[in-house]
């Protein structure tokens, strides 16, 4: 699920620019590329971003393994060691689970390669919503450009009567 406005996978400027691809074991592989653009402290990433990240990466996982739409209910990050600019964080997802319309992820983020350092690991708690939830608090403009780009109807995304 790929919408070109996303701050976190999309090719808005300033955004992140993240991909994700679904892999061996049903995880969900993404990169993001520390850029200065995205630093706090100088020459490191900026705490909120790789939240941000992650965020984007653990919420793939519900949208590429369940082909649900989903939303953030609650993100846990805990930052283990500083994520320099320059670097590429490797993220794996893992889906740990899914009760009614709670949706369970967790992530592992390494330095500059698959089998890097451990810098970041997350938990997510996402939440399965219909289209409803998009009409009724986003633009119509955006739902509109969104079901264009990724080929979908309102109704296919009506999946939660």
């Amino acid at each position: 699920m790929h919408y070109i406005e996303c701050f976190g996978c999309g090719d808005v400027d300033g955004g992140l620019h993240m991909t994700s691809t679904v892999g061996e074991e049903h995880l969900v592989r993404s990169r993001f590329e520390v850029t200065r653009a995205h630093q706090g402290a100088p020459g490191l990433a900026h705490g909120g971003l790789l939240a941000c990240a992650f965020d984007e990466a653990l919420g793939s996982a519900a949208g590429n393994l369940l082909r649900r739409p989903a939303v953030t209910g609650k993100l846990e990050t805990d930052f283990l060691r500083p994520v320099p600019v320059g670097s590429t964080l490797y993220i794996v997802t893992k889906l740990d689970g899914v009760a009614g319309r709670k949706i369970y992820v967790s992530a592992n983020g390494r330095l500059d390669a698959e089998d890097g350092p451990l810098a970041v690991r997350a938990r997510a708690l996402f939440v399965e919503v219909t289209f409803e939830h998009f009409t009724s608090h986003g633009s119509a403009d955006a739902l509109e450009k969104f079901s264009q780009t990724a080929g979908r109807s309102r109704e296919d995304w009506d999946i939660n009567p």
